[in-house]
């Protein structure tokens, strides 16, 4: 059974923006992209930079630290394809985001 929690109301997330979240320990970030909103894992596959920091540029996160590019709607990697990080399921409800962990 699938485990949602609560990790932030939708206004704390605006469009075209990222939010990196502790949620018990692992780190999500959470992504606003034209209303709908996707996590994956926040820390960079390559350095270790926090992705909800990044600059996002439509569906791609940009990470901070040395410009590694990730899809938020899937977590595939744009640079290196073989090396993609994790995506979480998110549902909204009313207008609190929840992710599934």
């Amino acid at each position: 059974m699938a485990n949602f929690i609560k990790v932030c109301k939708t206004s704390e997330v605006r469009a075209g923006c990222g939010k990196s979240i502790d949620i018990n320990g692992k780190l999500v970030a959470v992504f606003n992209v034209d209303g709908n909103f996707y996590a994956i894992n926040d820390t960079c596959g390559h350095r270790g930079g926090p992705l909800g920091e990044g600059e996002l540029d439509g569906k791609t996160v940009i990470c901070p630290w040395h410009g590694w590019r990730y899809d938020v709607t899937t977590g595939a990697n744009e640079l290196v394809p073989d090396f993609p990080t994790e995506k979480y399921q998110v549902r909204v409800e009313q207008d609190d985001v929840l992710v599934e962990i």
